[in-house]
């Protein structure tokens, strides 16, 4: 049994961990069981979001997949007889065969009550890395009403011309999680500090964001992120699909962004209300949907590295590298300074913007390894390249 926890792609990547640690013990997954008390709090199950019948069957022949725990099993765990327990971050394939192995034949059901990045990205099998990428790529298909919404809001798009989705990751949970307050007034700043502190989970209470910002740890903003796709010249006539809940700050923050672009779209301009009802207060399935929109588009651009632009920059390289732009934020905020103060002309501040971001388009590269740091090295799922079509002889080295 496992218990997943974070957003959507957190939990994605995460299933495709736990049915790969599951074939290589030989022992029974249980469907798993979606997080509803994160900060999103969607109530979602597993069957909400994904197609349970595909996963099940497309994985039988490397895993056995139950719905629900045998009635005699089942019955043990409703009175309390489970060992429940997270796995440690980042272990080896090794560990779980030495470590949770004899748990699981000692106490026949063992519970896995976090699953976030509990394998290691580097050193595994090889039949290890492919079945993670099997699991992502083929066994999870979303349901079949987003999947048909996915490819009409991409239709709609289409039949306009080339479009650019912008993870536009300027929300008020990722605001106030990082103590990023760049272009924040006061009151603001008052706010998302308020709510930072109401979340124990969040650990990091006292933050500088002016020294988080130059280190490249926060996300762009609304009026960065226009400078920065005016200096990589990408065409205004482009239409530009922003996958973002609310943005914080609402028109204000997003006026520069739409005088510099103003075909910009969300799914709620595209759909009609009545299309969307449905997944209302239903956060992961909106993802799913600006998840499926990502894949498709011409450009993807994200704005801050967290799941989604690691998961979806993995699939669009298994795609065929599909352009994906991967901002060096800590390189673009120190140009904007310059150019903001000026010390840099446009031309400069442009030309500079381009050359820095050449080899940063979702090339072909090898995932950089650094030992016993793995939150700093290349994620797994950002740049899966063993289940990759070039041969390593045409990757190049980060």
């Amino acid at each position: 049994m496992v218990s997943c926890n974070g957003g959507l792609n957190q939990m994605r990547a995460a299933i495709c961990d736990m049915v790969t640690i599951a074939r290589y013990l030989n022992v029974t997954l249980i469907v798993p069981e979606l997080d509803k008390t994160s900060f999103w709090a969607d109530p979602s199950e597993f069957q909400d979001i994904f197609d349970v019948d595909h996963f099940i069957t497309s994985l039988r022949d490397e895993v056995r997949i139950l719905k629900e725990l045998p009635p005699r099993l089942k019955r043990r765990v409703e009175m309390g007889m489970v060992y429940s327990m997270p796995p440690i971050s980042w272990s080896d394939i090794s560990y779980y065969r030495n470590q949770i192995l004899p748990l699981i034949q000692k106490y026949k059901v063992v519970h896995l009550n976090r699953t976030d990045t509990r394998l290691a990205n580097n050193g595994q099998p090889l039949d290890i890395q492919k079945l993670r990428c099997r699991v992502n790529f083929s066994a999870l298909r979303f349901t079949s009403q987003i999947e048909e919404l996915g490819k009409r809001v991409s239709k709609l798009l289409r039949q306009n011309g080339p479009f650019i989705v912008l993870h536009l990751r300027y929300e008020m949970d990722m605001l106030a999680f990082s103590g990023c307050t760049q272009g924040c007034n006061n009151e603001e700043v008052d706010e998302l500090t308020r709510m930072r502190y109401a979340y124990p989970w969040w650990k990091e209470k006292i933050i500088n964001s002016d020294l988080k910002r130059k280190d490249g740890l926060c996300p762009l903003t609304p009026e960065e992120t226009a400078l920065i796709l005016r200096a990589l010249d990408i065409d205004n006539s482009y239409q530009i699909y922003i996958a973002a809940g609310e943005i914080y700050g609402g028109e204000r923050r997003m006026a520069s962004l739409g005088s510099a672009y103003p075909k910009l779209v969300r799914k709620e301009t595209l759909l009609e209300p009545s299309d969307l009802r449905f997944f209302e207060n239903h956060s992961s399935q909106m993802a799913a949907l600006d998840y499926l929109v990502s894949l498709e588009s011409d450009i993807f651009i994200p704005t801050y590295d967290g799941n989604m632009a690691k998961v979806v920059e993995g699939h669009r390289r298994f795609l065929g590298f599909k352009q994906t732009i991967l901002l060096n934020r800590r390189l673009l905020v120190d140009l904007i300074d310059q150019y903001n103060s000026g010390s840099l002309s446009w031309n400069e501040f442009s030309d500079a913007v381009k050359e820095s971001h050449v080899s940063r388009k979702g090339q072909p590269t090898k995932r950089s390894v650094i030992p016993d740091r793995p939150k700093e090295e290349d994620y797994f799922y950002a740049n899966p390249e063993e289940c990759l079509q070039p041969s390593y002889g045409q990757l190049s080295s980060t």
